[in-house]
């Protein structure tokens, strides 16, 4: 099979499987270069694709494109995915000749990001000067959305498929739409919901009606992930931020941070983050232990004993 016929046919079969939109799109950008790659290598059938051709552009992704190894072990996992959908369904390889089936994720070095109070509110600071100034829009969407980040600890697509109905301001719950198409019901604090408030009520007053999406454009559109990266671009050339990545995931895990440090246990944090896998959770603790250790010192069973 021509691999360019086959990426036509790995995505029509995703399709089928009513993967979403986003992740289709992630993958076939994934797929998309290594076709490329593949030409460049005087390589234009499926089955000529061999593990170290996959190696290869591998390594080309992290020594040519500068991808870091977590990004490597992402494109890694799509093309495993890949050929193994040729392998179990058309039979075009066997657990033998599948090019990925023997290729382990690269060590990745665990570094989690996280943003400085004070750089919190030099963010918070600067928008706040633009609300008072002139009232964009833009502006209060983008102070709210910070706001939003932080207290909600909500990755991008949950935020920017955040819909107006999903936001119950009575009961304070927000319910999110996570991976795998998942709903989940998050608990709303009171400055969340008094900031919600104050967001819905300027929104109201700016369109005739309001918008179904909560983060919107100028004309009521939904935001899309590059719209809302791009907002991250433009706030990281005010800030000048050193050392640290000005993205969703870094509100995240500033979000994660500020529980267990605050004293949060690991399962009321996964169940926030609505992580699957207590794993990753655990990541958080095994970093940032001077908390961990706070909790032992209060808690440890020796402390009545001895």
């Amino acid at each position: 099979m021509l691999l360019k016929f086959s990426l036509n046919e790995f995505k029509a079969d995703r399709e089928y499987r009513n993967i979403s939109p986003r992740t289709l799109e992630s993958y076939m950008a994934t797929l998309n270069e290594f076709h490329a790659y593949c030409i460049d290598q005087e390589i234009v059938n499926l089955e000529d694709c061999t593990s170290s051709l996959v190696k290869g552009y591998l390594i080309y992704c992290g020594k040519e494109r500068k991808n870091n190894p977590t990004t490597v072990n992402s494109k890694l996992h799509v093309l495993k995915i890949f050929f193994n959908y040729f392998e179990s369904e058309l039979e075009i390889f066997t657990p033998k000749s599948n090019p990925t089936k023997r290729i382990p994720f690269a060590k990745e070095e665990i570094k989690i990001e996280v943003f400085s109070d004070e750089q919190i509110k030099q963010m918070l600071n600067y928008y706040q000067r633009l609300k008072y100034r002139d009232k964009t829009l833009y502006s209060y969407r983008d102070y709210f959305l910070i706001i939003f980040l932080l207290g909600s600890a909500c990755r991008l697509g949950e935020t920017i498929n955040l819909r107006w109905s999903d936001v119950d301001l009575h009961n304070q719950i927000i319910t999110v739409t996570g991976k795998k198409r998942m709903a989940s019901s998050l608990p709303m604090t009171d400055k969340l919901k008094r900031e919600f408030m104050e967001y819905k009520l300027f929104v109201e007053q700016n369109f005739n009606s309001l918008p179904e999406f909560v983060f919107t454009d100028r004309k009521g559109a939904q935001l899309t992930d590059n719209a809302l990266k791009c907002i991250f671009k433009h706030l990281k050339a005010h800030m000048n931020f050193k050392n640290v990545r000005l993205s969703a995931h870094t509100f995240r895990h500033t979000a994660a941070h500020r529980m267990l440090m605050a004293g949060a246990d690991v399962g009321t944090i996964q169940k926030i983050l609505r992580h699957s896998n207590i794993a990753m959770t655990l990541r958080y603790f095994s970093l940032w232990g001077t908390a961990l250790k706070e909790q032992n010192d209060k808690f440890n069973a020796l402390n009545k004993l001895l």
